[in-house]
């Protein structure tokens, strides 16, 4: 039988920092806190998230998907910053302390982690029912983090890699539609396995005015960057990208996936026009396609909301009634 520490010890602690201080003082685990500095000349950046068994995932994940899944979703919000990951802290509660199953979701978490140099520093256990939450530490220059409320009238609306293929494996899961067993595989893939977009973000640092990661979705994620910005948006719905294997669903769950469909972790940014060719050019240089889909304007008067305008192929506005994931109601 597994106790609290001897779990920390054999599947977290031996992989992670030790407690001897570093060159630079900062202490990992092994101590009653963990002590960061950030890298010279940059700011800390934070961010936190829970996943919660049966809101975020299935009771019968595979592990090793779901230990990549907690760190990527905190490396996906670095990302929206602009920020390089640095350390990240685990606290945990299990219902019963499995040594394959810890064993599986350790080496995933850990293969994430050590793609991107982010050490584990610290965090608790306990037992009860099955949740997860990381706080991952990163560092930006200052004035260079890329901030919701910074996207200007006239700014294009650029998103990362495609769409969708989360939601309709959620779907497909769900028995809500079907498809073969290829395409079942990529969309099922996308939402366990999302891969954030760290280097991305990174190369959008200049160039990019504001951004974020989709993972509620675009119409209720890119609605949050025109409330703090005060604007407002028009998409061209069929410039929305999406794979092949989601474009053989039926155009209803294609429109349903990609603009209302969470766990995405793309991300979604703006920038000037003129910088067009720098936004393809940083795309290009971390191997991540990315695509124009509308532009932000200036609130037509006082009294308007910040509001997003659809628009079909032709330029003609659509009546869609559309809202992101909300954590406290059912999809």
């Amino acid at each position: 039988m597994l106790s609290e520490f001897s779990l920390i010890d054999r599947f977290f602690a031996r992989r992670a920092r030790g407690a001897r201080p570093a060159d630079d003082g900062s202490l990992g685990i092994g101590d009653d806190c963990a002590l960061l500095a950030p890298r010279p000349g940059e700011m800390l950046a934070i961010s936190t998230d829970m996943l919660v068994e049966g809101r975020h995932f299935f009771a019968d994940v595979d592990p090793h998907a779901l230990g990549h899944k907690a760190l990527a979703v905190n490396l996906s919000d670095l990302a929206a910053m602009g920020a390089r990951p640095q350390a990240f802290t685990l606290a945990f509660a299990l219902p019963q302390a499995h040594e394959d199953w810890l064993a599986a979701f350790s080496d995933g978490l850990f293969a994430l982690a050590e793609r991107y140099d982010c050490e584990l520093i610290g965090g608790d256990t306990t037992a009860g029912p099955l949740n997860l939450c990381i706080t991952v530490f990163g560092s930006v220059p200052p004035g260079q983090a890329l901030r919701r409320d910074a996207a200007q009238a006239g700014d294009d609306i650029w998103i990362s890699g495609t769409l969708g293929d989360a939601r309709a494996g959620l779907g497909v899961l769900r028995g809500e539609w079907s498809a073969d067993a290829t395409d079942a595989a990529t969309f099922r893939r996308a939402l366990e396995r999302p891969e954030p977009r760290v280097a991305l973000g990174l190369a959008l640092r200049g160039v990019a005015r504001a951004a974020l990661d989709l993972s509620d979705g675009l119409a209720g994620d890119l609605l949050h960057i025109l409330e703090r910005s005060h604007l407002q948006a028009q998409v061209a719905v069929d410039a929305v990208p999406r794979s092949a294997a989601l474009r053989r669903l039926p155009a209803e769950v294609q429109r349903r996936c990609t603009l209302a469909g969470g766990d995405d972790y793309e991300l979604c940014f703006t920038a000037p026009a003129s910088a067009r060719a720098a936004v393809e050019a940083a795309g290009r240089s971390v191997a991540v396609p990315v695509t124009r889909i509308g532009t932000i304007s200036d609130l037509q008067s006082a009294a308007d909301n910040p509001a997003i305008r659809w628009l079909d192929a032709a330029g003609s506005p659509l009546t869609l009634t559309l809202q992101g994931f909300d954590h406290f109601h059912a999809d």
